[in-house]
């Protein structure tokens, strides 16, 4: 009889501590479930840019109000000079546009660049790097004659900066100028609330193929969607895989044929 109490005692002991690592791992698993739900953006992108566009838009409208420094130069600047966000230095310092000390009293950090650990500018808010951008342009002789430009003369923007001495890419102005075209980052210059302005994402469709697709804003139809990307209405649906013509606020259409 002992025996037998004894066998159902271990028997209970090893179903009680089975359950209990059962829901240790039933409760990591719900933490790694919900990890990531709180994006810092309203948007979920297949693309990091679209990301960042939607993050610093409002930033970069803002810099193009006070300083009349184009907002689509201002953005594919940061995307090129801090790989959309997610390059070390902006990581480290907030510096999204790769501007070194050159007398700068505030916080700093070492980073490799075209020489071993020079010294970066570091800010405590991205805000004051897309601020610091502005002022760098604005407060330099040699940048003079950008302003006399137009703020839709995104190409002149982007040819002068190279030619005053920004870059030393030969191909800094066809890289800039490839990112505010490709993401239409120019309807920014306009007059047009960032939070307004069209979302673009990009998503890989099959093999290497990559479909632009277009975020439904408030009072968009599938007939001014269509028009606007130069398809047909049916087209569209025929993309999307639509039957009728119902979309939603914050619905992905693909809209390239």
């Amino acid at each position: 009889m002992k025996v037998a109490i004894r066998i159902f005692v271990l028997f209970l002991l090893i179903f009680t501590v089975s359950c209990g690592t059962g829901k240790k791992a039933s409760n990591k698993e719900n933490r790694k479930s919900t990890a990531g739900k709180h994006s810092p953006t309203p948007g979920t992108y297949t693309d990091k840019v679209a990301r960042y566009i939607e993050l610093y838009a409002p930033m970069a409208q803002e810099e193009m109000e006070l300083y009349k420094i184009p907002a689509s130069i201002t953005l594919a600047q940061g995307i090129l000079e801090s790989g959309a966000g997610e390059g070390e230095l902006t990581r480290r310092a907030n510096n999204h546009f790769g501007i070194k000390c050159h007398g700068w009293t505030g916080g700093k950090v070492y980073h490799d660049d075209d020489r071993s650990q020079e010294c970066f500018r570091k800010y405590k808010d991205p805000k004051y790097s897309f601020r610091d951008h502005s002022l760098f342009l604005a407060e330099r002789k040699r940048y003079a004659a950008l302003f006399d430009l137009e703020l839709a003369d995104y190409k002149g923007w982007a040819r002068g900066l190279r030619a005053a001495g920004y870059a030393t890419d030969r191909r800094y102005p066809e890289k800039l100028i490839s990112i505010i075209e490709r993401y239409q980052l120019y309807l920014y210059d306009g007059d047009t609330p960032a939070r307004e302005v069209v979302v673009y994402t990009e998503s890989v469709t099959s093999g290497n193929s990559v479909a632009r697709a277009y975020t439904v804003q408030q009072g968009d139809t599938l007939y001014s969607i269509a028009k606007r990307h130069n398809l047909t209405v049916e087209q569209l649906q025929k993309i999307n895989k639509l039957k009728g013509t119902n979309i939603g606020i914050g619905q992905t259409l693909l809209v390239t044929p």
